[in-house]
């Protein structure tokens, strides 16, 4: 055993505690010490684990619900109260304000430009059929059309999968030389 100037043996065991971090000179003390702060660490590290998991579980639950489901789809049919080829709030694009028996509901027709190429307008007093999916966006309930029907002129405004379908393009008639 070895002895420093100032008195400290210089023990192999107060060797490795100090190369370890343990500044205590004492070894039933930290022995005592050690298993508790181990123990809060464990525990403190499963609190943690535990945390990030359910935020984990969570976060797909509700990502799944901002996602057009075709399965949740339903028909409604009402009155056009009112028509706006475009809003100025999102979604943007045509709105048709529509009655229907259960009350006013705000209809989000997709593309503007795919209703204009089919020649499908809307005015006050239509009685149309929409088939689509009443989501809730940060502005609020939103009621997302895939099919909308007038008479006997149907059009699909959305894809099966809840993206707003555009028009085709036009072809010149003229091949590339």
């Amino acid at each position: 055993m070895e002895m420093r100037s100032d008195g400290i043996s210089r023990s192999p065991e107060n060797i490795l505690e100090a190369e370890l971090g343990f500044f205590c000179l004492r070894k039933g003390p930290m022995i005592r010490l050690l298993p508790r702060r181990a123990g809060i660490t464990w525990l403190a590290g499963a609190f943690l684990l535990a945390t990030t998991a359910s935020a984990q579980q969570k976060g797909p639950i509700a990502q799944a619900s901002l996602r057009y489901d075709a399965s949740r789809e339903v028909s409604v049919q009402g009155t056009v109260m009112s028509y706006a080829e475009n809003s100025s709030s999102a979604p943007f694009g045509p709105h048709v304000t529509l009655q229907t028996s259960s009350g006013v509901l705000d209809v989000h027709l997709g593309s503007a430009q795919l209703l204009q190429s089919n020649q499908f307008t809307l005015a006050a007093g239509d009685e149309i059929r929409v088939i689509g999916e009443n989501v809730t966006l940060r502005t609020g309930p939103q009621f997302l059309a895939r099919l909308v029907q007038k008479g006997n002129q149907a059009l699909a405004l959305r894809s099966a999968s809840g993206f707003p379908l555009r028009p085709a393009g036009k072809s010149s008639g003229k091949g590339a030389l």
